[in-house]
């Protein structure tokens, strides 16, 4: 992917500005170059889903990263785990595109969690999880879906 700045949120990550990263938060990025490199900032300490003039409630950040590295993951694009929920994220000038990329992302990891089929994943999709914008700034749209970690329990 070669260089990229930090402001638009895309596959690697950049300004995600998700409202549920908070304590307790495990994020993963892909990370396309050898030696990639991690920013952390931009901290809210309010915003609501879909950051939507470029602002919200600008706060420092305080906390301790733990940053290991999982090699040949295969994830194409930043999904997270709160206490509750797992979550998949994606970004494209296109909200259609970047809801069609989470929503596909979501599947997959249920697949993986659970050995569902990609139907019965998608079922799954429609009945349980909610998706949400994201933000509309930053030139890229983002969508995330969220699951209840419940809804992952093998019966």
């Amino acid at each position: 992917m070669g260089r990229a700045n930090s402001i638009v949120p895309r596959a690697f990550g950049g300004n995600i500005d998700n409202k549920h990263f908070g304590a307790g938060a495990i994020v993963h990025l892909p990370v396309f170059n050898p030696g990639g490199l991690l920013s952390v900032g931009d901290g809210h300490a309010l915003q609501g889903d879909g950051e939507v003039c470029l602002t919200a409630i600008e706060t420092a950040l305080a906390g301790t990263l733990r940053i290991p590295l999982a090699k040949i993951t295969g994830i194409a694009w930043p999904w997270a785990e709160t206490p509750s929920h797992v979550i998949t994220m994606a970004f494209d000038p296109d909200l259609d595109l970047a809801a069609a990329s989470a929503l596909r992302e979501m599947i997959a990891l249920i697949e993986r969690a659970t050995g569902l089929s990609a139907a019965d994943a998608y079922s799954l999709c429609s009945i349980a999880a909610d998706m949400h914008v994201t933000q509309l700034v930053n030139l890229h749209k983002g969508i995330h879906v969220m699951l209840a970690k419940s809804a992952l329990q093998k019966a």
